[in-house]
C-alpha cells in the first residue's frame, strides 16, 4: 500500500488514501456539514486564519477546512510530483 501525504496548504498534510471528498465551500449544504462537524467535533480547521475554500470528506468522518481552492488540491492528489513549492499556489488574501 502507497501511503502519500498531500499538502493542503500551510504545512498541513492529510494522507491521500483517508480522502473521500474535496468540496468547495458555496452551498447550503456544504455550510450545514461544517456546522454539523464543529458541533459534534469533528472539524479540523487547516486554514490558518484564512479564509476556506476547500472542505475536505475524510473516512473518518472528520470534515477539514483549507484555505487552498479545491482545484489545487485535486491537482496535488492526481500528481505524482509531490515537491510543489506552496508559495506558488497558495492564495493570500
Amino acid at each position: 500500500m502507497d501511503i502519500r501525504l498531500i499538502n493542503i496548504g500551510y504545512s498541513n498534510f492529510i494522507f491521500s488514501n483517508r480522502i473521500i471528498a474535496i468540496i468547495g465551500t458555496e452551498s447550503a449544504p456544504v455550510k450545514r456539514i461544517i456546522q454539523e462537524a464543529r458541533e459534534e467535533r469533528r472539524l479540523i480547521d487547516a486554514t490558518c486564519g484564512r479564509r476556506t475554500r476547500a472542505v475536505i470528506i475524510s473516512d473518518s468522518d472528520h470534515v477539514i477546512l483549507s484555505a487552498l481552492q479545491p482545484e489545487t488540491i485535486s491537482h496535488r492528489f492526481e500528481s505524482n510530483d509531490e515537491t510543489s513549492d506552496d508559495t506558488e499556489e497558495e492564495e493570500h488574501e
